[in-house]
């Protein structure tokens, strides 16, 4: 899961930010509305955290604008106004939850996978691909009925991988999706978390490297250590991943 947190208040918008990601949550901050119109428009989020009061254009305003993008983000409106007048025009602007601050950081994580499973809702809750039983929500991974212990950000990248039901994901995808803003793409981040990962599932290897390209899920895992890998190093450039 991706979010955007709309805060002017640094130490906050900071303190969310690292709360998430040990919660395996990639979050970006724009400290005003010019900068989360930017980042909504260049980047894909799953969803938006938006403080009512920030510089520029308003929180209302960036909300309004996300609603009319048509883009579905669902928006958390986070907040100090805390009369039921203020939560009731937060929601009439098409707000779909609202919290008010001061607030735990464990209630903002309930309420950002809930929005996200209520988005998610057509999908099957649990993903299942040649052996392989992913639960996005529990961040439980079955092989072949054995459990899987993944580190949060292989529990990312995997999540990104089984949701393409075999399509290749390039690298730059994957550093988008799993990762945030701040990742560094001239960095082998990507290569060397798909290479753990692989490790974890165990052989037959999952994970099939597309030279060139990027990688997907193999449905019909038959490659051992050398042939997965095959590629490594080659047709992808610098940084983000070369395997």
């Amino acid at each position: 899961m991706r979010v955007l947190i709309v805060e002017d208040e640094p130490y906050l918008a900071e303190a969310v930010r690292d709360g998430l990601r040990l919660e395996a949550i990639a979050a970006d901050i724009a400290g005003d509305g010019d900068s989360a119109l930017e980042l909504l428009a260049v980047n894909s989020y799953d969803l938006a955290i938006l403080d009512r009061d920030i510089p520029g254009p308003s929180g209302d305003e960036v909300a309004r604008r996300i609603i009319a993008s048509g883009s579905g983000i669902p928006i958390l409106m986070l907040t100090a106004a805390d009369r039921i007048d203020d939560k009731a025009s937060g929601f009439g602007l098409g707000a779909d939850d609202y919290l008010t601050k001061p607030f735990e950081l464990r209630e903002l994580v309930l309420r950002l996978r809930a929005l996200d499973r209520r988005r998610a809702y057509a999908r099957p809750p649990v993903r299942e691909l040649a052996g392989l039983r992913l639960d996005p929500f529990r961040r439980e991974v079955f092989r072949d009925g054995r459990y899987v212990a993944l580190t949060r950000k292989q529990f990312a990248v995997l999540e990104v991988l089984v949701a393409a039901e075999g399509g290749v994901v390039s690298a730059e995808d994957l550093l988008e999706r799993a990762w945030d803003e701040n990742a560094d793409p001239l960095t082998n981040a990507v290569r060397i978390t798909v290479s753990a990962l692989r490790k974890r599932l165990g052989e037959p290897w999952i994970i099939a490297t597309v030279p060139g390209v990027g990688y997907r899920m193999d449905t019909a895992p038959e490659a051992g250590p050398e042939e997965a890998n095959r590629g490594t190093g080659r047709g992808l450039g610098r940084g983000v991943d070369r395997g």
